[in-house]
């Protein structure tokens, strides 16, 4: 059974920041394309960015220089590092693991950028 739970959300002020970590079981992430993707509210879900199984990683525009996504083998964890947050950040946010045409997702967690 694979298991994504993702953890670290929470509100933060303006120019703060937060690490969401997500943690799997059930696969190991290494060979996955790990992604976090957000939703805030009336908007589509997103790619905020992904890491490939070769360590390739991707970012969407408004983040990039802000966000950094990382992963553990050991630890069979995926981060997000999350700095100078911005209102436009908030959004519940979620872990997926993809292996096409299979992927997984984690229930998501709340990060909440207000002052």
């Amino acid at each position: 059974q694979v298991q994504l739970v993702e953890s670290g959300g929470g509100l933060v002020q303006p120019g703060g920041s937060l690490r969401l970590s997500c943690v799997a079981s059930g696969i190991i992430v290494s060979s996955y394309t790990m992604g976090w993707y957000r939703q805030g509210p009336g908007n589509p879900r997103e790619l905020v960015a992904d890491i490939t199984s070769a360590g390739n990683t991707n970012y969407l525009g408004s983040v990039k220089g802000r966000f950094t996504i990382s992963r553990d083998n050991a630890k069979n964890t995926v981060y997000l590092q999350m700095n100078s947050l911005k209102p436009e950040d908030t959004a519940v946010y979620y872990c997926r693991a993809a292996y096409p045409p299979v992927a997984y997702w984690g229930q998501g967690t709340q990060v909440t950028v207000s002052s």
